[in-house]
């Protein structure tokens, strides 16, 4: 359970940030943040192949 309950306290944190922004950097961050963790989930899948 405290894994879990840390990945929401993440996603909460991660919920609250986005909110806050200016409307005008929203979606630059958010594209920041999509990149970010697309590229995170790419490495991951390399390192288990």
């Amino acid at each position: 359970m405290p894994h879990t309950r840390r990945w929401m306290q993440s996603v909460f944190a991660t919920v609250e940030m986005l909110d806050t922004q200016l409307p005008w950097e929203r979606g630059t961050r958010r594209a920041e943040w999509i990149a970010r963790r697309t590229h995170m989930e790419a490495s991951s899948d390399a390192m288990s192949a």
